[in-house]
């Protein structure tokens, strides 16, 4: 394969990656909490021989995927109404405690267990600020939760707890492990946010913007197509190249 080639496929590669994290977007655009991820491109420029270029010689620049980092903008606060609907204004993350661990997550869907204690959809227990899990007692039950916005989880009877908020310093570090969930590379690197503003009766939904995202796809895949004619009508050529060559030689 020539250079024609490789340049192609160097840009189908990355091509093919951007298409993959922007359906994963899209499909998660009523996602309460997700939030959308971006990928970063590079280029690499080839090494030449020299320092100056030879006459008509151009620099060759492959594509390259670099990574692929999470957009935090806050997605918009909705109206619910169900008490135990929890949504964050500003920074910062729900704890939960799944069997692999402590996990983040901008999803403040919960219910309540049978046991009494907060859950989410998947039954991970939701942690306060000691990190443990919040059980509410049988007489806390059956009363009026409220939380407020300092994170303060009472009753008529008084203060049960308070939630714990996390974030971390780096949040391209979080590895997203779908289901909302959010791991962090090491629970030593989790740190409280020191202010936090908790909505009760409302959810936060996902930051992705479908019409954005669906216009990024169209344009991502015109491009595909062009790079993968490219590589064809190269094949073409060269095997017509070939042809004729053979056929001067054999005359």
């Amino acid at each position: 394969m020539d250079v024609t080639g490789y340049l192609a496929l160097s840009r189908i590669d990355a091509l093919t990656r951007g298409l993959e994290v922007t359906a994963n977007n899209l499909a998660n655009s009523s996602t309460d909490g997700f939030k959308e991820q971006r990928v970063l491109f590079s280029d690499y420029l080839s090494r030449q021989k020299g320092d100056q270029l030879a006459n008509g010689e151009k620099t060759l620049s492959y594509n390259q995927d670099r990574s692929t980092y999470l957009d935090t903008l806050q997605g918009e606060l909705r109206q619910t109404g169900n008490p135990l609907d929890l949504a964050i204004n500003g920074p910062g993350y729900f704890m939960v405690r799944s069997q692999q661990g402590i996990r983040l997550t901008r999803n403040g869907q919960f219910h309540r267990s049978a046991d009494g204690t907060l859950v989410d959809s998947l039954g991970n227990a939701l942690l306060d600020d000691q990190r443990q899990p919040i059980t509410l007692t049988p007489d806390d039950q059956v009363l009026p939760l409220g939380i407020g916005s300092d994170g303060i989880i009472s009753t008529e009877k008084g203060d049960i707890t308070r939630l714990g908020l996390s974030t971390v310093d780096n949040p391209n570090t979080l590895h997203a492990e779908g289901n909302h969930l959010f791991r962090p590379a090491n629970e030593n690197d989790l740190r409280a946010v020191p202010a936090q503003e908790i909505r009760q009766g409302m959810l936060e939904s996902s930051n992705v913007n479908p019409v954005e995202e669906t216009t990024a796809m169209i344009k991502t895949q015109r491009e595909y197509d062009l790079n993968f004619q490219l590589l064809q009508t190269e094949f073409t050529r060269r095997l017509n190249a070939i042809d004729k060559i053979a056929t001067e030689v054999t005359a």
